[in-house]
C-alpha cells in the first residue's frame, strides 16, 4: 500500500480561457447594444426604414448572443474543477462561440426575409429620422467594438502552460455581433442617404440583403473554427506528423494509435501507444513531447515487442489510426 501521495503524478484538467477584463467589457457593450436595440426597433417602425428596422431587431439576437457569451464565461469559471466534466470545462467557451456564431446565420437569414417582403411591398420613409437613430446606432457600435478588440487579442490562460498565440471563440463570437451591428447601422445610412438625395428607395431592402451576405460569411468561418473543437478533430496534419516523428525517430518505437483532440480552445489531449523492443518510462517518451507545447494532457501506453522482426500496423494490413 503506498504510504505517499499523488501529487506528484497528478495535474490540473483546467483547460479553460480566464478572461475578466473581456467579460466585464462585454457586459458594458450588452448595455449600450440594448438601449440601441429599442431605439431602432422603435424608430424603424415609426419611420418606415426596413434597413434601421433590420438593423434593430438583430440587435436584439446580438443582445441575447451577448448574454451567452457572459453565462458561458460564468459557467466554465464556476464548474472548472468539478470532476463531473473530465476534461474540464474548457469547452464551454467555445460552445459559446458556436452558439453565437447559430444567432448570427439566424440574423441573416431574419434579414434576407424582411429585405425581400419590402422589395415587394416598398413602404414610406422617414429619411431624416431615420439617418439620426441609423447614425447614432453606428457610434455606438464602434464604441463597443473598439471595447471588445482591445480584448480581443490579449488575454491570459488559466492553465499553466503558456502558448504564444491564444484564441477566445467566446470572446470573438461577441466581437463579431458587434462588427455586424456596425456593418448593418452603416449599409442602412447609406441606402438613406441615397433614397433622400437620389429617390433610390429601393437601396433600403438592398443594403439589408448585402449585409446578410456578409454577416453570413461571418458566422460560417466562425462555425468552422467551433465546430471542429466540439467534435474532437484531430489536430492539423503537419503538426501530428511532427509529433509522430518525435516519437518514432528515438530508438526503433513504432506508434500503433494515436488520437489528439482539443480539450479547450487553445490545449490538447493525446493518447500515444507504441511498439518497442527498448521500452522505458513513460516519462521519457512525455519528454520527447515536451516542445509541443499544445498538448497539455499525453497519456502514454508502452508495449515491448520481444519477438523480431516486429511487425507494425502497416505492415500487417491493419491501418494506423492517427
Amino acid at each position: 500500500m503506498h504510504a505517499h501521495t499523488l501529487t506528484r503524478w497528478q495535474h490540473s484538467h483546467d483547460f479553460i480561457t480566464i478572461n475578466n477584463k473581456g467579460e466585464q467589457r462585454t457586459r458594458y457593450v450588452l448595455l449600450l447594444t440594448a438601449v440601441t436595440m429599442v431605439a431602432e426597433i422603435f424608430a424603424g417602425s415609426i419611420y418606415g426604414s426596413m434597413a434601421l428596422l433590420a438593423d434593430g431587431w438583430h440587435m436584439a439576437t446580438h443582445v441575447a448572443a451577448f448574454m451567452i457569451t457572459i453565462f458561458a464565461y460564468r459557467y466554465a469559471r464556476k464548474h472548472a474543477n468539478d470532476p463531473a466534466f473530465t476534461f474540464g470545462t474548457g469547452k464551454v467557451t467555445v460552445l459559446g462561440g458556436f452558439s453565437s456564431a447559430v444567432a448570427l446565420a439566424v440574423v441573416a437569414l431574419v434579414m434576407v426575409v424582411e429585405s425581400l417582403e419590402r422589395i415587394m411591398n416598398p413602404q414610406v420613409i422617414h429619411f431624416n429620422e431615420a439617418i439620426t437613430v441609423a447614425t447614432i446606432g453606428l457610434l455606438v457600435n464602434l464604441v463597443s467594438a473598439f471595447m471588445l478588440k482591445d480584448e480581443h487579442a490579449h488575454h491570459h490562460h488559466g492553465h499553466t502552460h503558456e502558448h504564444n498565440h491564444r484564441h477566445d471563440h467566446n470572446l470573438r463570437a461577441a466581437y463579431l455581433h458587434v462588427l455586424a451591428d456596425a456593418l448593418t447601422s452603416l449599409l442602412a445610412i447609406i441606402a438613406l442617404m441615397a433614397g433622400k438625395h437620389a429617390g433610390w428607395n429601393w437601396l433600403d431592402p438592398v443594403m439589408g440583403v448585402v449585409g446578410a451576405v456578409v454577416i453570413t460569411r461571418w458566422s460560417y468561418g466562425l462555425l468552422r473554427e467551433t465546430g471542429p473543437i466540439l467534435l474532437d478533430a484531430s489536430i492539423e496534419k503537419e503538426y501530428r506528423r511532427k509529433i509522430l516523428d518525435a516519437i518514432e525517430k528515438d530508438a526503433d518505437n513504432k506508434v500503433s494509435d494515436m488520437h489528439i483532440w482539443k480539450v479547450g480552445a487553445n490545449d490538447y489531449a493525446a493518447i500515444i501507444s507504441l511498439v518497442t523492443h527498448f521500452p522505458n518510462a513513460t516519462e521519457h517518451y512525455k519528454n520527447l513531447l515536451r516542445p509541443y507545447e499544445q498538448l497539455s494532457h499525453v497519456t502514454i501506453e508502452v508495449q515491448e515487442c520481444k519477438e523480431p522482426p516486429c511487425i507494425t500496423p502497416q505492415l500487417s494490413g491493419q491501418p494506423l489510426q492517427r
